[in-house]
C-alpha cells in the first residue's frame, strides 16, 4: 500500500515538473510585467518570483484536484488573484516597462493583450463588470502609446475586485 503512494507521488511530482518546465518561463514574465519590475539584471524581479512561486505552490496543492483543467489557466488566474489582492499595497514600480500604468491597468492589460483572456473572463475573474474592464484596456493601451497622461496614482481603499 505504502508503494503505490508512493508511486503516485512520484507520478505526480514528475507531471508538476513537466508543467513546470513548460510554462514557469511564461507564467514569470506574466508575473513580472504585473509588479512592473525590471528584467535586467537577471534575478532582480523578486516580488514577480515571488508571486509566481505561491501561484505555482498553490497549484501544486491543488494538483490531484485539478481533473483536467488547465494547470496553466489555473495558475495564472491565482497569479491574477494574487497581485490583485496585494495591489492595494503596491511598491512603487523600479523602472520596468509598465510602470506608468496603475496596477489594475497592468493586471488587465496583461491578462488581455499578454495572455489572451477573453474580457468576459476577465471581468470574472476580476470581479468587475465588462465594460469596466473595456474602458480599463483601452485608457491603459492610449497611456502605452503616449496619447494620454498616467493615471494619478493613488492608494486604493480596497484590494481590485473587491466588493463596495
Amino acid at each position: 500500500m505504502r508503494e503505490r503512494e508512493a508511486g503516485r507521488q512520484r507520478r505526480r511530482a514528475r507531471e508538476f515538473e513537466t508543467f513546470v518546465a513548460g510554462a514557469a518561463g511564461r507564467l514569470l514574465h506574466t508575473a513580472t510585467l504585473l509588479t512592473a519590475e525590471p528584467v535586467r539584471p537577471p534575478g532582480t524581479n523578486e516580488r514577480a518570483q515571488r508571486l509566481l512561486t505561491s501561484a505555482l505552490a498553490r497549484t501544486y496543492a491543488d494538483w490531484d484536484r485539478l481533473h483536467g483543467e488547465d494547470p496553466y489557466n489555473r495558475t495564472r488566474q491565482d497569479l491574477a488573484t494574487r497581485f490583485a489582492r496585494e495591489a492595494w499595497r503596491h511598491h512603487r514600480p523600479l523602472g520596468g516597462l509598465l510602470d506608468r500604468l496603475t496596477p489594475q491597468e497592468r493586471l488587465v492589460l496583461v491578462l488581455r493583450l499578454y495572455e489572451g483572456v477573453a474580457e468576459e473572463q476577465t471581468a470574472a475573474l476580476l470581479g468587475l463588470p465588462a465594460e469596466r474592464i473595456r474602458a480599463t484596456l483601452h485608457r491603459s493601451v492610449a497611456t502605452m502609446r503616449g496619447t494620454r497622461e498616467p493615471t494619478a496614482r493613488r492608494r486604493p481603499a480596497r484590494p481590485l475586485g473587491a466588493a463596495p
